[in-house]
Order: structure tokens, then sequence, then C-alpha cells
């Protein structure tokens, strides 16, 4: 196997690789063996951390597989422009599978949890993923600074308020790929006015029970405008 900038990717589980790749496969999404194993090395570390730190709930292998790697990669091919921030990313997702696959663009991982970020770090380190900035930061800190071509948010807060929270890290054309279960109608009814839909898509997430949508949206107003009240 090729070596990583920070060493080797050990080798992984032949058959559990292969129903990662078909599955990834069924969402659109081409994952070469190097990122096969990269994704499952990224779980590997997140159930060590897991046990000592409480990153995330879910704890069985493959329910980690359908509600965070292939979850996060449903989104892979809304992706646009070369910065692309993820906003509250806790344990580093979407973040961290998306930058496995689109090492040609620059990912920056924000959430306020030290301990989360500590992992990201760790994690990106581990599998030698040099377009990854973690953030120790709320999103809001980060106002003023160059604006994101793409702004990720996986299960962060209601529809208005992340359009409030992602405004000052956008531009006019900034977009904001929003990870929903449900299609949440009353938000999209409260949208800021400069903002604007561009698509609602339900997704089937392999081996994952449950209803998702993807939201993207577009930055349409000038900056330094106010997000409607």
């Amino acid at each position: 196997m090729a070596k990583s900038p920070a060493g080797d990717i050990p080798g992984n589980d032949p058959a559990e690789a292969a129903a990662l790749r078909a599955q990834a496969a069924e969402l659109g999404v081409h994952v070469d063996a190097r990122q096969v194993a990269q994704l499952l090395r990224l779980l590997d570390e997140l159930s060590v951390w897991n046990r000592a730190y409480n990153l995330t709930a879910v704890e069985a292998r493959g329910t980690l597989i359908t509600h965070h790697l292939l979850d996060s990669l449903a989104a892979s091919r809304d992706l646009a422009g070369e910065r692309i921030a993820d906003l509250g990313t806790g344990a580093g997702f979407p973040g961290l599978p998306l930058a496995i696959l689109h090492p040609q663009r620059q990912f920056t991982l924000i959430d306020g949890t030290a301990k989360k970020i500590r992992f990201v770090a760790h994690a990106a380190r581990t599998l030698g993923l040099r377009n990854v900035e973690p953030v120790a930061q709320r999103a809001e800190a980060l106002a003023g600074d160059k604006p994101f071509d793409t702004l990720l948010a996986r299960a962060v807060t209601a529809l208005p308020a992340l359009a409030e929270l992602a405004w000052p890290l956008a531009r006019p054309g900034t977009r904001l790929i929003a990870y929903k279960g449900q299609r949440p109608d009353q938000e999209l009814a409260a949208l800021p006015p400069n903002w604007r839909l561009l698509e609602v898509r339900q997704v089937k997430v392999p081996g994952l029970d449950a209803t998702r949508h993807l939201l993207l949206l577009e930055a349409c107003a000038a900056p330094g405008a106010r997000p409607a009240a």
C-alpha cells in the first residue's frame, strides 16, 4: 500500500473494505483503495479515543460506517470551490471523510469543544491529511477572515439560525450544505433572504434506516448586509 506523509496506513479487513467501496458507490461516490484504508483507519482511531474521551454516542463498527462515514460522504459531489469549512465538526464529520476524498481542497474543521478538535488534529496527522486545519473556536470567531467557498453543517442547528451563523463566513456565491433528517419545510419557509435555496435532495444512505436530506443553499446578498431577523 502507498505510504502516507505520516507513515504507513495499516491494512484493513478486505471484506469490510469491499463493502465500504460498494456502499459508497451506491451514493455515487468513487473511493479508491487508499482512501478506503484511510476512512477505516479514521474509525479505528475514533474508537480508541472514544473510550477515553466520549466523542460520539455511536460505538458499533457498522453504525459508525453508516452514521458517520457514509452519511458524511453523501455530500461529496456537492462541494464547490477550494476552501471548505465544516461548522460544528464534532469529531470531524463530515469534514474528515470529505477531506480524504478531496485532497485538492482545503478543509477548515471548526468546533468549540477542545477534546473533539484535539482528536481532529490527531486524525489528520495520523492519516497524513495536509489539507485539514483544525480550529478550536466557535464559528463566530472567524468572522472577518477570508470567506469560504463551501460551508458544511451536519446536525448543527435549525436552518434560519444556521444561515445567520454561516453568513459572516460567506461571500456571494458561497454554498451552504446542511445535512438534515426529515425535509425541514418550516425551517425553509423562514430562510433569510440573503440565502437562496438551490436544491433539497433526499439521500438514501446504504445501511441507514432513516430519512436523510441534503439542503444546498447559496449566499446571494452583498458582503456586509445583515441576514433578516
